[in-house]
């Protein structure tokens, strides 16, 4: 398996994604990783080589850049020929921890999205706490600001695959992001989606989730616009991490009894931190490509470029975009039998 990483991306490049490299090439003994970055930046923080290359690069896409201007502009920068590495076959997924739109664009415009797929979309594993499996899959996060009821409707279709063939999921429970639970909640597009993925046979859906229940175990996959994706995403991240901040406050504040209650129970404390640690889950996917293409967090470390690289590693194992783009085909008439059905109905009305 080839990775093709772009070194120079993200808020601790290229320390962290070098270190990150390397213990992701000890652990993973399949992998060959192919380093695109400044040389004179990237060469000396290699300590081993074996199974990596380096590819020098001259320009670097900055965090404010514009994003599909930086692409266009910046044809030496090393998520740009990362992405061209992909795209010719000389390897089989791409990596970064920079810019997420110029990744975005990178994935859409240079490796291709697959045919069926209007709208690629980001997804990632979130933590669940109370249902039978113990994460879910939650997309989109923000590729797209605004979406149509079928693209929501292809989010379940590859969201669903994605928890099946990745997470080991059997016959994932696929739920709608909505104001309300109730069938006739949201606006028109949320409205339409509903009833498009109510009435595909494609995945099984179970109804419209309210982002208070997204942790609770409810789905195993959740679809959102981009918005709406994005803004439930950071306010959960947010909430986590104030709350797990208090509870240290608080327990540092209430004298020795609480103190030695603190104690007693650090092991819990510490098993939630974990389990609410993006370091431990590995990256955002976008998923509708024609390759394996992961975005972790712009300030991850090292644990969390290797633990992304057996993410991607396990992708490439399962043959993941191939069976993909089988999967979308077959159920893309499926959606046509599924549209024409609601235009009948809704003109019989």
């Amino acid at each position: 398996m080839k990775i093709a990483v772009d070194a120079m991306g993200g808020d601790f490049a290229p320390q962290e994604i070098v270190k990150g490299i390397e213990l992701a090439r000890d652990r993973y003994e399949d992998i060959e990783f192919y380093l695109f970055g400044t040389e004179s930046k990237v060469k000396p923080l290699v300590k081993n080589w074996e199974r990596m290359t380096l590819v020098a690069t001259t320009e670097v896409i900055e965090m404010g850049d514009e994003p599909v201007k930086a692409m266009r502009r910046k044809k030496d920068s090393s998520l740009v020929r990362a992405a061209n590495a992909v795209k010719s076959g000389e390897a089989d997924a791409l990596f970064s921890a920079g810019n997420t739109g110029a990744l975005l664009s990178s994935a859409i415009f240079i490796v291709g999205r697959i045919k069926g797929v209007d709208r690629p979309a980001l997804a990632t594993a979130l933590p669940s706490f109370d249902g039978p499996n113990d994460q879910f899959v939650f997309m989109d996060l923000g590729a797209n600001a605004e979406n149509k009821p079928v693209h929501l409707y292809q989010y379940g279709i590859l969201g669903s695959f994605y928890a099946t063939h990745v997470l080991g999921f059997d016959n994932p429970r696929v739920r709608l992001l909505n104001n309300g639970a109730e069938e006739d909640k949201g606006d028109e597009t949320h409205k339409v989606a509903h009833q498009l993925m109510k009435s595909t046979a494609a995945f099984n859906f179970l109804g419209n989730i309210e982002s208070r229940e997204l942790l609770e175990g409810t789905a195993d996959v959740v679809v959102a616009d981009g918005f709406s994706g994005n803004a439930a995403l950071k306010a959960t991240e947010g909430t986590a991490l104030m709350l797990l901040k208090q509870m240290k406050k608080a327990i540092l504040n209430s004298g020795l009894k609480g103190k030695i209650g603190g104690a007693l129970l650090k092991p819990a404390f510490k098993e939630i931190q974990k389990k609410l640690d993006y370091n431990e889950a590995g990256g955002a996917i976008i998923l509708g490509v024609k390759a394996p293409v992961v975005k972790t967090h712009g300030s991850a470390k090292a644990s969390a470029v290797a633990n992304t690289m057996g993410q991607i590693r396990i992708m490439i194992e399962h043959n993941l975009i191939p069976d993909i783009q089988d999967y979308v085909s077959k159920h893309h008439d499926d959606l046509q039998s599924v549209k024409a059905d609601l235009q009948n109905e809704s003109e019989s009305k």
